[in-house]
């Protein structure tokens, strides 16, 4: 019954505009904290990144910080797995742990009246998992399981493939996943030492939205987060771009090529960041009206969907895309988006910009539309060292860029020489020249 009372408070959940009220939280111990209070439903979303992520395996460890966290919700303290999760579901608590290339993410939903319980149920999974044999053999399983899908996967080849040539030995270049044998060697003491490793309050964020106080949510922080080692392991440094044009061809049997395709990028604090912002979005971004979507999909007919987005990782930065294509049009394909590539160097109409400002200004406080997405937004702007009232002068920022700085970022940013292209399928009439 309470679980059905939460799904309830999620449906009816009132979307919140991009200008919410944040305040900065200090725990008494010390823990910093972002919160947008809203006490309309009683419960709470949490969301905490702890920053390296899968970067910081040890060497010949890799995948061992991806199954650590999918092991985190297999038991704690006095409980096993299924105790724990019979425990968790009679709270109406909702855990979730992931991993990514930057960041362990952690995120929690819990009603008002559970709060206290389901704290300490998480604070037990963060900082007393279990890592019984049983539950490492099970997750170890379902990695593998995954592993051995992405490796039948056309998107998947190709995004390892470009992550391979773009960043050479560092660990962005290999998948987070792990390998079958690198996880199949992996120990409980490997798994130990990666929760070591990763969950560490030197390096964590927090995020809060809901029917919490700052002094209720300082308190649930040096209880949740209190006991977790001082400093975690060394992060990785800067990656080492190493893209050159050209195109790359991974032979694979499948009827769609798939098109994987990147440049450096702008780092997110460059004064010239919002203005490639918007001018990715008029070369690539969601919308049909796109440059990409137009000219591959609307007018030749040659995909279903084409994007660009600037990616913003912790130690690289690009400018990248996809889309898939029949392998009779590869070629034709490919030459089309060179050409894009070329002409985005030249600047936007008037037109461009206009519309492309409509979209993301229009779009932007749909994000804002229930206390986890709030809180994601808001750990997120933290990690990327935006302000705290960025919420509220983003648009303007983006209103702002004029066409003098769209021409002149995109001389800077746009680099066709630069442009590596992954194609996996057979394609034909593809050149791999510069």
């Amino acid at each position: 019954m309470i679980g059905r009372f939460l799904a309830l408070f999620l449906l009816l959940a009132t979307p919140l505009r991009a200008e919410i009220a944040i305040q900065d939280v200090t725990s008494p111990g010390g823990l910093k904290a972002w919160l947008v209070e809203d006490h309309s439903i009683p419960f709470t979303a949490l969301e905490i990144r702890f920053r390296g992520g899968t970067s910081l395996d040890a060497p010949g460890k890799r995948g061992a910080v991806n199954l650590m966290t999918g092991l985190l919700e297999e038991g704690a303290a006095e409980m096993n797995a299924q105790k724990f999760a019979e425990t968790r579901d009679g709270l109406a608590a909702e855990f979730r742990f992931d991993s990514s290339k930057d960041d362990v993410a952690v995120s929690a939903r819990m009603l008002t009246e559970n709060r206290t319980q389901a704290a300490e149920l998480l604070r037990l999974a963060l900082t007393r998992p279990r890592f019984d044999a049983d539950a490492v053999e099970r997750v170890r399983g379902q990695v593998l399981s995954i592993i051995r899908s992405n490796a039948k996967d056309p998107s998947a080849i190709a995004g390892r493939t470009l992550d391979g040539i773009a960043f050479g030995d560092h660990p962005y270049a290999s998948s987070g996943d792990g390998t079958e044998d690198s996880v199949q060697a992996l120990t409980r003491d490997d798994i130990l030492a990666a929760h070591t490793a990763a969950l560490a309050r030197d390096r964590v964020y927090v995020a809060a939205v809901g029917d919490i106080t700052p002094e209720q949510l300082g308190a649930l922080l040096d209880h949740l987060l209190g006991a977790l080692p001082e400093t975690g392991a060394p992060l990785p440094g800067a990656a080492k771009l190493d893209l050159t044009g050209g195109v790359t061809v991974v032979d694979f049997p499948t009827p769609q090529a798939v098109v994987s395709f990147a440049q450096p990028g702008l780092e997110r604090d460059d004064p010239d960041y919002f203005a490639a912002f918007v001018l990715n979005e008029i070369v690539g971004g969601e919308r049909f009206g796109s440059r990409l979507m137009r000219e591959l999909r609307e007018k030749r007919g040659l995909t279903y969907g084409a994007r660009s987005y600037l990616i913003d990782y912790d130690h690289a930065d690009l400018l990248a895309g996809q889309f898939a294509t029949d392998n009779k049009t590869a070629g034709q394909a490919v030459d089309v988006l060179r050409a894009e590539w070329a002409r985005a160097s030249e600047g936007v109409t008037a037109d461009e910009l206009a519309a492309a400002k409509t979209y993301l200004t229009g779009a932007y406080p749909l994000r804002f539309d229930g206390n986890g997405p709030i809180a994601r937004i808001l750990v997120g702007m933290q990690m990327t060292g935006l302000p705290i009232d960025y919420s509220a002068t983003r648009n303007q920022k983006i209103e702002a860029v004029t066409l003098d700085d769209i021409r002149r970022v995109a001389q800077r940013l746009i680099r066709p020489d630069q442009l590596r292209i992954v194609v996996v399928g057979q394609p034909e009439g593809l050149s791999t020249a510069p």
